[in-house]
C-alpha cells in the first residue's frame, strides 16, 4: 500500500460516527505542531475513495482547513466495499 496525499473533498465517509471532541482537539494541536504522523486508511474503488478509519484525524484536518490528508490507499473491488458497508 502506498501513502498519498488525497484531497479531503474526494474522500467519502459512508459510515459517519460521533468523534471524541477532546481527541480531535489534541490531534489538531499535534498536526499543527508536527504534522500528520499516521496516515488514514482508504479504499479506492473505481477511482473513488472511501474512508472507514481515521475519523478523528480526518475531522482534525477538516477543522484545521487542510485541503488534503495523508492516506494509505488500497485498491479494492466493489465486493470489498460492500463488505465494509454491511
Amino acid at each position: 500500500m502506498k501513502v498519498e496525499e488525497i484531497p479531503l473533498n474526494l474522500i467519502k465517509r459512508p459510515l459517519p460516527r460521533k468523534n471524541d471532541a477532546e481527541k480531535v482537539e489534541a490531534l489538531m494541536k499535534s498536526i499543527t505542531e508536527i504534522g500528520q504522523q499516521e496516515p488514514i486508511d482508504v479504499l479506492e474503488v473505481d477511482g473513488e475513495y472511501y474512508g472507514f478509519s481515521g475519523c478523528h484525524r480526518f475531522e482534525a484536518c477538516q477543522r484545521l482547513g487542510k485541503n488534503s490528508i495523508k492516506a494509505r490507499v488500497r485498491k479494492a473491488p466493489k465486493s470489498v466495499l460492500k463488505m465494509h458497508l454491511a
